[in-house]
């Protein structure tokens, strides 16, 4: 498995939305400055997670965008299913695999736990915890 670009700048621009949250709007501009992302991309990265209704547009001079939940409440998988799909290794790896072969296949059983090892890594990282890394990281934090 392999997390394509827009699946982790979706997380880096989660990340951005939350650690720069002071109640007021992030402009797109100023997370492509940061992220050095291209802002084109990015606006259709924020389209995905504003249909899913991840983060909130708010319009105008000094609109922009902001996380829609609280940090806690987002996980990595939670963003990278919504912009990678399923992180399933192999299709037969998924919940509703409709392989004929999966009752016999003893290598069904490598995927298997290989799909639910990394569900349990990114369903068990929050944003908030990342926000936490970031700030150690960039010296913001106080212990």
């Amino acid at each position: 498995m392999k997390i394509s670009t827009k699946g982790r700048y979706a997380l880096r621009l989660m990340l951005d939305l939350a650690v720069n949250h002071t109640g007021e709007p992030v402009s797109l501009k100023d997370i492509a400055k940061r992220q050095e992302i291209s802002d084109k991309y990015l606006e259709q990265i924020i389209s995905v997670l504003n249909r899913a209704g991840y983060v909130r547009s708010i319009r105008g001079a000094q609109g922009g965008y902001l996380l829609a939940r609280r940090p806690e409440e987002y996980t990595v998988g939670m963003i990278l299913r919504l912009t990678e799909g399923s992180l399933a290794p192999v299709a037969c790896a998924e919940e509703d695999t409709s392989c004929g072969r999966i009752q016999h296949c003893t290598v069904s059983m490598v995927w298997k736990k290989l799909n639910d090892a990394v569900n349990g890594v990114v369903d068990g990282i929050t944003l908030a915890e990342l926000v936490d890394c970031e700030k150690q990281k960039s010296g913001d934090y106080i212990i």
